[in-house]
């Protein structure tokens, strides 16, 4: 048996926090996020040193003071960081360079809009319909900010995308009760 040469998926983005257990909290209540374990525990001696700046990109002297992963849905978990004695720049927009926000599909826009807001997240706009291959009746998208600044997008795509010529075509959750669907 041959083991697959190229990723099978996406397992989980990382995200860095000011505040592990708030923002932990913020997306418990706005995306239902479950925790799952802490990989490094706040009360364990920190991720430091030359093994861990070599091995993560550390710079000098930081360390990791804290790290959880989250499950969010059917797809990929969010592994959050807390980092401490680094310089730390805000959060990325949309025009840096690099990952910049996550999609997270929605079955209800509106309510998942509502629950990102009252949680403590900023909406950047109303629900807006998609375009191009992804147009459809009730296919509509929206950004919103967390506390800490991170994008986010809720999606929706109930009609479908019209995905020419792609196999194995787009990731789409399944409906309650049936197997995972392509698009």
């Amino acid at each position: 048996m041959s083991v697959p040469a190229h990723p099978r998926g996406i397992d989980h983005v990382g995200l860095t926090v000011p505040d592990l257990e708030a923002a932990s909290r913020f997306l418990e209540e706005a995306l239902g996020a479950i925790p799952l374990y802490d990989v490094q525990a706040p009360d364990a001696p920190p991720m430091a040193g030359a093994a861990a700046e070599k091995q993560l990109g550390l710079p000098s002297g930081a360390k990791i003071v804290h790290m959880r992963l989250l499950r969010v849905g059917e797809g990929p978990s969010l592994e959050l960081f807390q980092v401490a004695d680094a310089s730390q720049r805000g959060a990325a927009a949309l025009p840096d360079l690099g990952l910049q926000h996550i999609a997270l599909y929605v079955d209800d826009i509106d309510e998942a809009a509502a629950r990102f807001e009252a949680a403590g997240g900023e909406l950047l706009s109303s629900p807006n319909a998609l375009v191009g291959a992804e147009a459809a009746p009730r296919n509509r998208w929206l950004y919103g900010r967390t506390p800490w600044g991170t994008l986010i997008e809720l999606i929706t795509y109930p009609d479908g995308v019209k995905v020419p010529n792609a196999t194995p075509g787009r990731w789409t959750p399944p409906q309650a009760g049936a197997p995972a669907d392509r698009v």
